[in-house]
């Protein structure tokens, strides 16, 4: 083996994972990014409210990505930057007749290599849904942003995208746009979202759009772009029940740029590609207690699973994968027999998807996201009709992911596939 472990990607959850794997007693690792330094997306995102659950203080993206960088580069972890992954498979060793893992890499040094390793942890993160995922009619002028690639074009390289803007989409890096363009000098006209709930925190809305007196038109979506070489005009329009436009309900704006937050993708074309299993709720991979995908001694974590909203979520979850693949490594991760969790009334999904009752050293944590707003409401694990356990909740939405900890004391009641559901509080 060249390697214990390899992570692929170095943002916050691969730094996370090997720092973990590595504090477990997997020594040989090796982390592989893409992009020219450590850190991932964090770099380009400079506003504060990252490491509270982490650090119990308000950081900025590049100092929460800079403590775990710095806790890396104390240890004997190996990196490899500016270096692409192209592809995943499996070899075995005729001798042990054990199962390794084979990374194709590439860079402008070292160029094409082969490196092996008894396990692997993806944590590629996600990207964002462009323009065409979403078919906006109108013209096709200049102008027309991500507004992941915005932040970046401010934050990272000093480039303004535009003076007068209207941001499709209410989810967080719009939101976050949304003041980073007026604190710059822009105009922002409006927030348009889709939903009748916005997609952002409630503290993104608060501190992004209200203190800046931006407004935001809920159950509304462009309906026409208008510019030839530039964008000119944005016409937006109310929507129904079915989220079809309604026509006389059209307002229009004169704008320059069109900033697009409508969702992130889960980045897993190199996974898809190596055979591992998905999850079409997620978009994401289909992971268990050990957060191990269906390919053996393949682990995943952070926004390659299941797309987070906070940063600290991310860095429980990576830190949770790195220390199970290190029991892999060692030999000491139990399998027996799984169980599913499913999603039940008004749950989009759960991660993970399946469970090793006996694998699960004290307790359980399971991720959710719901598929509205709620107020008042109970979460409830029922396995074969019997209630293991409920968890009230005063407010639930869709842009805040919920969780539940289930203590093996609890797990160990269950003796088959377990549903979490959504109910009314008694």
């Amino acid at each position: 083996m060249d390697y214990e472990l390899i992570v692929v990607g170095g943002g916050p959850a691969g730094l996370a994972a090997a720092y973990e794997a590595y504090n477990n007693g997997i020594k040989n690792i090796l982390i592989l990014e893409r992009d020219k330094e450590l850190g991932g997306i964090l770099n380009q995102c400079i506003h504060n409210g990252f490491g509270l659950h982490t650090f119990k203080e308000e950081l900025t993206g590049p100092e929460y990505a800079a403590r775990f960088i710095d806790l890396v580069e104390e240890t004997e972890i190996k990196v490899k930057l500016d270096t692409m992954v192209l592809d995943i498979s499996e070899g075995i060793d005729e001798k042990s007749n054990e199962k390794y893992k084979v990374v194709h890499v590439i860079n402008s040094e070292e160029g094409y290599m082969e490196l092996t390793c008894k396990a692997l942890i993806l944590a590629m993160g996600c990207r964002e849904r462009t323009r065409g995922a979403i078919n906006i009619p109108g013209a096709r002028p200049s102008g027309i942003f991500n507004a992941g690639a915005a932040q970046r074009y401010i934050n990272v390289e000093g480039y303004m995208p535009g003076k007068e803007v209207v941001i499709l989409g209410s989810g967080d890096i719009g939101l976050i746009m949304a003041r980073r363009m007026t604190l710059e000098g822009a105009k922002v006209k409006a927030v348009v979202e889709l939903c009748p709930y916005s997609n952002g925190l409630n503290r993104n809305i608060v501190q992004c759009l209200n203190d800046y007196d931006i407004p935001l038109y809920l159950s509304h979506t462009v309906v026409d772009l208008v510019g030839k070489t530039r964008l000119k005009k944005v016409i937006i329009a109310e929507v129904d029940s079915n989220k079809q436009p309604i026509k006389g309900t059209e307002i229009e704006f004169d704008a320059d740029t069109l900033l697009l937050s409508v969702g992130l993708i889960p980045e897993n074309e190199l996974s898809s590609n190596a055979g591992i299993k998905g999850d079409r709720r997620t978009n994401g991979l289909e992971v268990t207690e050990s957060m191990e995908t269906s390919l053996e001694g393949v682990f995943a974590c952070g926004n390659v699973v299941h797309v987070h909203d906070l940063v600290d979520f991310v860095t429980q979850e990576s830190k949770h994968a790195g220390a199970c693949a290190a029991k892999y490594i060692k030999g000491k991760l139990k399998k027996e027999s799984y169980v599913n969790i499913i999603n039940g009334q008004n749950i989009n999904y759960t991660v993970p998807q399946k469970v090793d009752i006996e694998a699960v050293d004290d307790k359980l944590t399971v991720f959710m996201r719901v598929n509205n707003i709620y107020h008042n409401k109970v979460l409830t694990v029922k396995c074969n009709g019997e209630v293991i356990a409920k968890f009230k909740r005063e407010h639930l939405a869709p842009s805040e992911m919920e969780k539940v900890t289930l203590p093996k004391v609890l797990l160990n009641k269950v003796k088959g596939d377990m549903t979490i559901s959504l109910e009314d509080g008694e």
